[in-house]
């Protein structure tokens, strides 16, 4: 009998167990085929995204290369505002207008040869009312010219995977031809300049002043004075690009990015950004793809540790049809699992159901690895039971 379990307990200690799948269950795309309403905008280029999921909701020529004027400051603005959270730059920095940055006319502050204003009162100028000069010095500031400046702008552009726009300036003031942008793109770099949240502590200023009070500054984007929830977030014009808007507007917890280039009108485009924002406002809804609850620990046989804890991978939230219904979510998980176990090993899937519709199913997944038990410690745990231990 000695030699039987001592055998047993052999074959148990060399033998692996069983290996989990590591098949990744995708979640619900949301990348969702673009929205087909009909909402007449006038203009003739323009896209509608979430800004959480990527989501796009409605697109009309999103992809048609245009001159986008003063939208370009988005990309400016994303540069600046990733050198703030890096530490590289800090807003109570000082900056000193050069004499090109001083010669720089169109939307400006008048920028004087010499003349130091802060890193936040600099972004403020070029957030607020789209200050060319301003652009410029920060441009020279970060990168010692405006050249240089744009090369990092495009390269930023390529690493977002934004296949239609290139640079030649970080204004937008000129179009030279191979100046240009589109709606998608402007969507995707306004994205991601709202991932930085603090910058909505300037493109939702509506009045506001620099030079001790002495300069007042109103903002280009009049959405951000009439339209409930606006967060921003970037005006352009020029008799070449006409009338050009990147809007984000946020409520309940959910934001949306509206862009419409080359309108005819502000009032024009100021409609068609309305127009889109409250389509979205009204059709759509962020569900959460997270239980409230925290997960419980999965058991584990002949591990090291008696349970594994969990973790959901995948999307934190998926865009739907607005239905006032509340997520359910069932989680489908094996009664124990055996050991040993990888990191990011599949346990188990998360089904998010709304109104009896699948949303998503995300994988579950070990949230740290269990090594499988020794010879040893399988016979002191056999031991145990035999002894009642």
């Amino acid at each position: 009998m000695r030699r039987f379990i001592a055998c047993i307990l052999l074959l148990c200690s060399l033998t692996p167990g069983p290996r989990l799948s590591t098949e990744r269950i995708p979640a619900a795309s949301n990348a969702q085929s673009a929205g087909t309403a009909d909402l007449k905008l006038a203009s003739p280029s323009a896209l509608l995204m979430e800004r959480e999921t990527g989501t796009v909701l409605y697109e009309k020529n999103a992809h048609e290369r245009l001159f986008p004027a003063s939208v370009t400051k988005v990309m400016t603005l994303l540069l600046i505002a990733e050198d703030v959270d890096s530490g590289k730059l800090k807003l109570s920095d000082t900056v000193t207008a050069s004499e090109r940055a001083a010669s720089f006319g169109g939307s400006c502050v008048y920028l004087e040869v010499g003349e130091q204003m802060s890193v936040s009162d600099m972004i403020k100028c070029i957030a607020v009312v789209s200050a060319n000069d301003c652009a410029v010095a920060m441009a020279e500031h970060l990168s010692g010219t405006e050249e240089a400046f744009v090369a990092r702008m495009n390269q930023r552009a390529e690493e977002l995977g934004l296949t239609d726009t290139h640079f030649t300036s970080c204004s937008g003031l000129f179009d030279d031809g191979d100046h240009y942008s589109s709606a998608q793109d402007i969507a995707l770099m306004s994205r991601e300049l709202l991932q930085h949240a603090w910058i909505r502590d300037y493109t939702t200023i509506w009045l506001d002043s620099i030079r001790n009070g002495a300069f007042e500054l109103n903002n280009t984007n009049k959405l951000v004075y009439w339209y409930p929830g606006c967060t921003g977030l970037k005006t352009g014009y020029t008799s070449t690009a006409l009338y050009c808007l990147s809007a984000s507007a946020e409520r309940d917890g959910v934001e949306y990015i509206a862009v419409v280039l080359r309108c005819e009108s502000i009032d024009k485009r100021n409609q068609d950004a309305k127009t889109l924002l409250n389509y979205a406002f009204a059709s759509y809804q962020l569900c959460p793809l997270r239980p409230a609850d925290p997960l419980p620990e999965l058991p584990v046989d002949m591990g090291q540790s008696p349970a594994v804890p969990l973790q959901i991978e995948g999307e934190r939230a998926a865009l739907v049809p607005k239905s006032g219904a509340a997520p359910d979510y069932e989680l489908i998980l094996p009664k124990s699992v055996c050991a040993p176990l990888r990191a990011g090993d599949k346990l188990g899937t998360l089904r998010v159901t709304l109104g009896g519709e699948t949303v998503a199913e995300l994988p579950v997944t070990a949230a740290e690895s269990v090594p499988r038990l020794g010879f040893f410690g399988i016979w002191r745990k056999v031991l145990g039971g035999m002894v009642g231990l």
